[in-house]
Formats: C-alpha cells, structure tokens, sequence
C-alpha cells in the first residue's frame, strides 16, 4: 500500500470515528455558585418519578455550591427549617438542625444516590474520571446533538443515563433517567443556555415523568464562576 493510500485511509477512518464525550466536557469550570428557583412543582407528578425526588421540589429556592472534583453543596429553607446537603466525593451529610436530623453516608457501593453537575445539565472531567463512564450511541438527525449513553464504573448500580450533548456549547439539551431495572424514571429537557466566564450552563431545567408530564421547572441564576471556593465548605463533619 503506498503512503498516499495509506494517508487517505486514516483519513477515512479518522472521519467516521465516534465522538468522544472528553471533546464536550467543562475544562475551565472549577466551581461555580448559583441559586435554583422553584418556577413549577407538580407534587402528584413529581412523586411518580419516585418520593425523593419529589422532595426536592418542597423548596422554592437552593443556593448551590460546586467546586471540581465532585464536591456539592446545597443550602435551603422551608417552613422555617434550614437544611445543609453536603457531598464530597462518596460520602454525603444532611442536617436539618431543628428536626433534629443528621445524617452521614458513605456512597461508594450506591452511586446512583450521588449527586453531579449532571443535574443541572454540566459536563465536567471529575465525572468520568472517577464515576461515570460515557459510550457514544449516534448524532441525532433532528438536533445535531451527540447521544450518549452513560453508565456507572461501579457495575453494582445498573441505573444509567441517555443524554444529548449540544456538540458547540458541550452542554447536555436533554437527559432520560433509567433505573436499575431499565424503566425510564424521567426525562430532563435544559434550555436557555449562558456562557459565564467561558463555561456553557443552562439556566432552566424541566423535567417530565414517565408518563411525558411535566412534573416540575426549574430556574438558574446568580452565576459565580471559578471564584475560589473553598475546600471547607464541603467538609464532612
């Protein structure tokens, strides 16, 4: 073979080859602020997906904290009680001081309990670096978008998700929950995407029941990016 065909070859295969998820992830996020606003809440809906999500829609605002790699926290409040959600790598701690509520746990063996930036529809490395593994499904025809399946590296936890990534701003348009039995529990639509200090996030989230109900909406906003959080906020005490 000469090294012209041999050129047009690679070419060829290189054309055709799969994207990679690694081209779409949030490289220049490092942390990021914001506050989740409560736009609608469809309890009966929201429960259908299952009883914990449905508590997520109880408060009208959350102040989110994120910093790399797959550290969270969440502060909200209702019916005058104050709750802290922290999450620092597989471990996670709830406290909700006036009921009297405190609770750590270890995640490592139930990773579908964690939660990601994959949430609110951002991709970023530390997720496929020690939690989740990315195989590419096809182009959607309609949107352009890059489908991808993402699983679990720890096997134990089946669940997964579809998503599609908007292939310019690397963002996820669209996401269907499944779980370990395979029934879809929901499916996440993110829109109304803004570019703050480089890194692409939506600023709205809907999510749809089994049933193709809207079950509940969800708004982003007051964006600090890369500001320097640090590591105490999402100390596990």
């Amino acid at each position: 073979m000469s090294l012209l065909t041999t050129a047009a070859a690679l070419s060829a295969i290189l054309a055709h080859a799969s994207p990679s998820l690694e081209d779409y992830l949030q490289t220049s996020l490092k942390d990021v602020t914001f506050t989740a606003k409560k736009v609608k809440a469809v309890q009966k809906e929201l429960v259908k997906i299952n009883d914990d999500f449905g508590m997520t829609y109880k408060f009208d605002r959350i102040k989110f904290f994120y910093k790399e790699p797959l550290k969270l926290r969440l502060e909200a409040t209702v019916e005058d009680n104050s709750g802290l959600f922290v999450v620092n790598g597989a471990m996670q701690t709830i406290k909700i001081p006036r009921l009297r509520i405190g609770t750590k746990q270890n995640l490592t063996d139930s990773p579908g309990r964690r939660q990601t930036p994959l949430d609110f529809g951002v991709l970023t490395p530390s997720m496929f670096k020690e939690l989740f593994t990315a195989k590419f499904v096809r182009t959607d025809r309609a949107t352009g978008d890059q489908v991808f399946d993402i699983t679990y590296q720890n096997q134990v936890d089946t669940s997964r998700h579809r998503i599609w990534v908007d292939p310019e701003r690397g963002i996820t348009n669209k996401r269907e929950w499944y779980n370990q039995r395979g029934r879809q529990l929901a499916t996440f639509n993110y829109a109304r995407p803004e570019k703050v200090n480089s890194v692409w996030i939506p600023t709205e989230v809907q999510v749809r029941n089994a049933d193709n109900v809207v079950a509940g909406i969800t708004r982003y906003e007051t964006f600090l990016v890369n500001s320097g959080l640090s590591d105490s906020l999402f100390a596990i005490n």
